[in-house]
């Protein structure tokens, strides 16, 4: 039980490292973008609000059958959870560059800074912070929604739900559900630690 265990943990890290990473490699990049063009950024963010209302089960069910991404196991998975990533990276990203006051903006560009310069040398550190608590977030939703990946055969700590719903064994139950909210907590943590640390740095200098 105790190698499964182990097993079955690192197949649901794998699912939500690889679908927030991914995450994050383009909301990112997206936020920016529609940051700078408000109007069509503004339906970027309408269309990923859309997927976080569609329930996993139910995404999991209409994009099965597509010939690409669809099929028993983890690349769906992977890209549904990706999905319901994208939205807190996203919003986060977008309000801590909205929170940056216009004076330092222009400040910057009297030094001469181009956009390019001003984007990596002062926004992006300035909306830091509000970019980890979007990391946060999608992070510590993403292991709760991983074990449903188990449905499609992805693995994970849902497998032990499952198979605990199917026969009624709430120890089961508990092996899923226990080191999943575990997961959770540290995520949380660990993200929170890295929050504070990037508040009180500019204060240092």
């Amino acid at each position: 039980m105790t190698s499964n265990m182990i097993q079955l943990i690192f197949e649901h890290l794998i699912l939500v490292v690889v679908a927030v990473a991914a995450a994050t490699a383009v909301a990112i990049p997206a936020a920016i973008w529609s940051y700078r063009n408000p109007g069509p950024g503004a339906l970027v963010l309408k269309l990923t609000d859309i997927v976080q209302t569609i329930p996993s089960l139910a995404l999991f069910g209409l994009l099965l059958p597509l010939p690409l991404l669809g099929g028993i196991g983890a690349k769906l998975a992977i890209f549904v959870l990706f999905l319901y990533a994208l939205l807190p990276i996203l919003r986060n990203t977008i309000l801590g560059l909205e929170n940056i006051p216009a004076a330092i903006r222009e400040s910057a560009t009297a030094l001469g800074m181009s956009p390019g310069e001003i984007l990596r040398e002062v926004e992006l550190p300035l909306a830091a912070t509000s970019i980890i608590a979007g990391l946060r977030i999608a992070t510590v939703t993403t292991i709760g929604t991983a074990t449903v990946a188990a449905a499609i055969g992805a693995g994970g700590l849902g497998v032990l739900l499952y198979r605990g719903l199917a026969t009624v064994e709430t120890e089961l139950l508990l092996a899923g559900a226990l080191p999943a909210a575990l997961l959770a907590v540290a995520a949380d943590r660990l993200f929170q630690w890295i929050e504070g640390k990037l508040s009180i740095s500019p204060q240092q200098h």
